[in-house]
């Protein structure tokens, strides 16, 4: 049986109790179409009221990216495996990582283009897929990538307003 949970930090009674409690989220799916929207809905949800409605667009668009290029890509038709996505509210920003036991990642998807990506591609000029990490590119910050134990881990940044205190 996967883990299947959604967690809040609360803070504890006395010297605590004055940080601003952590917000998470923590999720583990098969690599299935279905599972990722089921995936999509919670993880939205559970910032729901954190959100702007760009910001929510925004996050569903990168996660929507990343999500559904693992299911296509790191697995194929197959669909054995799993995705594990975690995400953590703080003064910067959503913090995301995911990670899964699927194909490597092409080390190209990370790599900005030579034009240093002032302009966007035309997507005629992109290869499969390129226009998707384009934007996931431009939308996130401190994105990078590592494999180790046979295992993808993906991680980025989403910049947000600060929270309201």
């Amino acid at each position: 049986m996967l883990a299947n949970r959604s967690a809040t930090s609360k803070p504890r009674p006395g010297r605590d109790a004055e940080r601003p409690e952590a917000q998470i989220f923590h999720h583990s799916f098969p690599a299935e179409p279905l599972a990722v929207r089921s995936a999509l809905r919670a993880a939205l949800a559970r910032f729901y009221r954190q959100l702007s409605l760009d910001e929510s667009g925004t996050l569903e668009l990168v996660l929507a990216e990343v999500l559904n290029n693992i299911v296509e890509h790191g697995y194929g038709e197959s669909g054995e495996g799993t995705i594990t996505l975690s995400i953590v509210r703080d003064r910067r920003g959503l913090s995301c990582s995911v990670s899964d036991d699927g194909v490597e990642l092409p080390g190209d998807c990370l790599v900005p283009h030579a034009d240093g990506e002032a302009q966007r591609p035309r997507p005629e000029h992109l290869p499969e897929g390129g226009f998707g990490w384009f934007l996931i590119r431009d939308l996130v910050e401190d994105l990078g990538y590592h494999r180790a134990n046979g295992r993808n881990l993906l991680a980025f940044r989403l910049p947000l307003r600060p929270p309201k205190e």
